[in-house]
């Protein structure tokens, strides 16, 4: 590692992606007297062979936290540009606001003048008396607005899907989830976000799971189709929403709901299909259900901006005596540990640079 005589080397790509016994007949000592800036050889160092972390963040969003979730992209690209019916009808829009500009000024005025209120505010807005703050924080998160907007993550995904990839285990009319016949254009017609969230709603209350568990779906659903390359689109959300949350009610919770229990809430699916639903689920996620907390963290606060951008404001209720007494504890609490480690830092290692504090005690010479 690092040195000037080398066996083989990969410009191309990182030698983690395919690993194969070389033969040291293939691959000719190469030192670094023989490299020349004219030839194409060079000796590479270790960093290089590494995978950048552009490619990796790009590749894999739900594994890097820096990366850019793909339900926030999905919802950005909703454009009313689709069509050139919309782009008129757009335009007849702009030009019928601009005739009512002049009255609704006047209009304004008038109710400025005569202090009319224009309506109630839909938003609650902290005061000198009063600070509203919402029970959602990136540890416990509310669980009926997490679900929400979960729910609304998954119909950006099915509204803007790049093209209808799927795969037969997850195909709901191949495997049914009831004995109701499937409709015939159950795979063209787009599931509404309301129908999405009653059948997520349906299962997290049925199986009592928290909302943490709806994030740690929303990655697993992500991943999914990322590493298997593959659409959610209406004739496959169902099953796909159901194995990330069946997989991630196993990996989040200490108190798992088994399979069978799902199928007590679903009457008509069986534990066999279960099985085969959730064994094929882990081998397309190469069975990496590891959700770092960067990732977390990251999924939590793109579901907030994704809730302000579609109006879904979390509960805000006003601060009281009692809960800012309680914000009051935890962070004293926090700082405590923070205290605590800093400490046990300083005794297991100390360099030069902390020890400026420290004060020498003087000699007394007599």
């Amino acid at each position: 590692m690092g040195g000037s005589v080398s066996c083989c080397f990969s410009p191309g790509e990182s030698p983690k992606l395919h690993r194969r016994h070389v033969d040291l007949d293939e691959c000719p000592i190469t030192t670094t007297e023989d490299v020349s800036e004219d030839t194409g050889t060079y000796l590479q160092h270790i960093s290089d062979r590494e995978l950048p972390d552009e490619l990796a963040q790009e590749a894999n969003p739900s594994d890097h936290p820096r990366a850019s979730t793909l339900f926030l992209n999905k919802s950005q690209t909703d454009g009313w540009y689709s069509s050139v019916y919309e782009v008129q009808l757009l335009f007849h829009y702009l030009k019928y606001s601009f005739c009512l500009l002049i009255p609704v000024r006047e209009k304004r005025k008038s109710n400025y003048m005569n202090h009319a209120s224009p309506g109630l505010l839909t938003k609650k807005y902290s005061s000198c008396s009063t600070i509203f703050i919402d029970d959602s924080t990136v540890s416990q998160p509310n669980l009926k607005s997490t679900i929400r907007c979960v729910a609304l993550a998954i119909y950006y995904h099915i509204k803007n899907r790049d093209s209808n990839r799927s795969l037969d285990i997850f195909d709901e009319k191949k495997h049914p989830l009831s004995r109701e016949k499937v409709p015939d254009d159950y795979s063209v017609v787009d599931p509404e976000h309301k129908l999405i969230y009653r059948f997520i709603r349906t299962l997290f209350s049925s199986a009592q799971l928290t909302a943490e568990c709806a994030i740690v779906t929303l990655v697993y659903l992500e991943r999914l189709l990322t590493y298997a390359e593959i659409d959610i689109c209406p004739s496959n959300w169902k099953r796909i929403v159901l194995g990330a949350i069946l997989l991630a009610s196993k990996v989040w919770d200490d108190q798992a709901v088994w399979n069978v229990d799902y199928c007590q809430i679903l009457k008509d699916i069986t534990v066999e299909d279960m099985n085969e639903m959730e064994r094929h689920f882990l081998e397309l996620l190469q069975f990496n259900i590891n959700v770092p907390a960067s990732v977390y963290a990251k999924y939590y606060f793109d579901l907030r901006s994704l809730a302000d951008d579609n109006n879904l404001n979390f509960p805000l209720e006003p601060l009281s005596n009692k809960r800012a007494q309680k914000l009051e504890a935890i962070s004293r609490l926090c700082e405590d540990k923070y205290k605590d480690l800093c400490k046990s830092a300083m005794k297991r290692s100390m360099s030069a640079d902390n020890m400026v504090g420290i004060k020498n005690s003087q000699a007394v010479l007599s």
